[in-house]
């Protein structure tokens, strides 16, 4: 079977699957940030209008696209977490609007379907926040970078943790993440562009606990009934793409 109906498939069977089965790991929010404080920059963008986050789930990077997007920031999904739009199949349905960029953090499994419907979409560019591994593989090179390569490669030079069905940000990792970014009309040649360390203190604000953390206030105060803990990290074997 062709890797990419392969990943399709994978996503309309995920369509009414309750939503510990699929791959939601929330973005801590200062990693947005940084692709807006840094990495763009580096690239030489100002700002951006109309953005489009296809795997919201409950907002954490959408909200901070919403920070600095200069226009509207359309958010969706393929189940309904509670924010956006959902369900939407982004690979598959039709587009909910024509975006300057899309910036996500795609499920790792088809991320790079993702990307190449993104930047068939896009008008301006694309942003994807992967694990820095998704650089690697013969199936992705055939498919995306050796046509389409990034115009900057961003691995963190801090980690980046993430946990499954919900941000804590008092995670710790051992797996590392990158942004893969696209700009139309750029050279062909990619750059890399290390994010420097100390953004997750200067790029966390006061008030992201309470807004996408509540409940680890809640269990500060009665940690016996703390939440159960769905989350695993981002780095299990079932995760690893071997292509």
């Amino acid at each position: 079977m062709n890797p990419l109906t392969k990943g399709f498939t994978a996503v309309m069977a995920q369509r009414r699957e309750p939503p510990d089965a699929l791959d939601y790991f929330p973005t801590p929010l200062w990693a947005t940030r940084a692709l807006f404080k840094h990495v763009m920059p580096a690239l030489g963008v100002d700002a951006i209008n109309r953005a489009w986050e296809p795997a919201c789930g409950e907002g954490h990077m959408a909200a901070v696209i919403a920070e600095f997007a200069r226009g509207p920031v359309t958010a969706s999904d393929i189940f309904q977490y509670g924010y956006g739009t959902a369900p939407h199949d982004f690979l598959h349905d039709d587009p909910l609007t024509k975006p300057d960029w899309i910036i996500s953090n795609p499920p790792f499994s088809i991320a790079c379907e993702f990307t190449l419907r993104a930047l068939d979409l896009a008008s301006e560019g694309v942003a994807m926040l992967v694990r820095t591994q998704w650089i690697e593989g013969v199936a992705r090179y055939n498919n995306l970078f050796r046509d389409r390569s990034p115009a900057l490669y961003a691995p963190f030079v801090e980690r980046v943790p993430m946990v499954k069905g919900r941000w804590d940000p008092d995670a710790s990792t051992a797996t590392s993440y990158a942004w893969f970014v696209w700009c139309k009309g750029a050279v062909a040649t990619p750059r890399i562009f290390w994010i420097p360390p100390g953004c997750r203190t200067a790029l966390t604000h006061a008030d992201d606990r309470r807004r996408f953390a509540a409940w680890t206030l809640v269990a500060a105060e009665a940690p016996l009934f703390s939440p159960r803990p769905f989350g695993t990290e981002r780095d299990t074997p079932s995760d690893i793409d071997a292509t």
